[in-house]
């Protein structure tokens, strides 16, 4: 049994590889249509192929570019009304030949709409119909029988993923604009909430100045339970972090450490986060420097902090 997964997953990963070196500037031309849409693009199949035209569709509307799936039959009788000038169409059809796909070519080719055919047969009637070919043909499926639309199905779909991403980098698209379109769950979390909404503000930032014996700031990091505290000039602006780490180290060498002042021994690089930045990024900067707190600044330039957010703050949002 697992010798013959192992075998699907191969033939497929083949599927999907041998994608790559069929590129060409028929992609380039696809894209190039797809940029300059002016309404919709419709995504068409039958069967299995439009179970993954359905994915296509939803990927590309979640990514910038309004797109919706068709079904061939149903257009048949009456839903071809969902076309209208200015759109452009996605066929997909593995043989070419489907004969719903095949009986909605005309109507496309009468409205003057491009069409980007997807299919495994350049020459079939798809194939010609198409403005532009994408080739996704298989060397074989991963059904023994080589009836199940499997291997196909596969390199379809990551072709439809190549042509959402492609398009997401050419619109410039955000991880702001992906959020307007995921408000909800844990992905909407991540995506929408920003630092100034969780952030920790005015007399909740622990603060102390230069001179502050290390037994001091050791209440103003208990007070503020987020296990730090900021080092701040007269001017209020920071001049270095230190942690409830920095000072279990320092006590270590021997409790007359406590009579230190802090600018002994905080750290002066200390990292830092843009009140506008995303929640996810300040998750991300804290992984990366295997930190738990961030204070946060107006801009680039401010020296003077208007925040901290913790890590568990981040937590009870849901962030993480």
């Amino acid at each position: 049994m697992l010798e013959i997964a192992r075998q699907v997953l191969q033939i497929e990963a083949d599927a999907v590889h041998a994608l790559k070196e069929r590129l060409n500037e028929d992609f380039v031309k696809a894209i190039k249509i797809l940029l300059a849409c002016e309404g919709k693009v419709v995504v068409t199949g039958m069967g299995k192929s439009g179970l993954i035209c359905h994915k296509i569709a939803a990927t590309m509307a979640s990514t910038g570019t309004p797109t919706f799936f068709l079904h061939p039959a149903e257009g048949i009788h009456g839903d071809l009304g969902m076309l209208s000038r200015g759109d452009v169409v996605i066929a997909v059809s593995y043989s070419g030949e489907t004969e719903e796909i095949c009986r909605i070519l005309p109507v496309i080719k009468r409205m003057g709409l491009p069409l980007i055919a997807m299919s495994g047969r350049p020459t079939s009637t798809l194939g010609i119909a198409g403005d532009v070919h994408l080739d996704v043909s298989v060397a074989e499926e991963a059904c023994p029988l080589g009836l199940a639309p499997t291997a196909s199905t596969t390199a379809t779909l990551a072709m439809g993923d190549a042509l959402a991403v492609v398009l997401l980098n050419e619109r410039g698209f955000r991880a702001e604009d992906f959020a307007m379109f995921h408000p909800g769950g844990a992905l909407g979390k991540k995506l929408l909430l920003r630092v100034e909404d969780l952030m920790h503000k005015g007399g909740d930032i622990p603060l102390v100045s230069p001179d502050t014996l290390l037994r001091d700031a050791l209440f103003e990091i208990t007070s503020k339970k987020l296990g730090v505290t900021g080092v701040i000039d007269a001017a209020g602006l920071l001049l270095g972090v230190f942690t409830d780490g920095d000072l279990r180290r320092m006590m270590e060498r021997g409790l007359e450490t406590l009579q230190l002042p802090i600018a002994a021994a905080m750290s002066t690089s200390p990292k830092r986060i843009l009140r506008r930045n995303l929640a996810a990024k300040a998750l991300q900067i804290m992984e990366q420097h295997a930190i738990t707190s961030l204070f946060v600044f107006e801009d680039e330039q401010s020296q003077v902090p208007i925040g901290i957010i913790h890590l568990h703050d981040l937590l009870r949002a849901g962030v993480v």
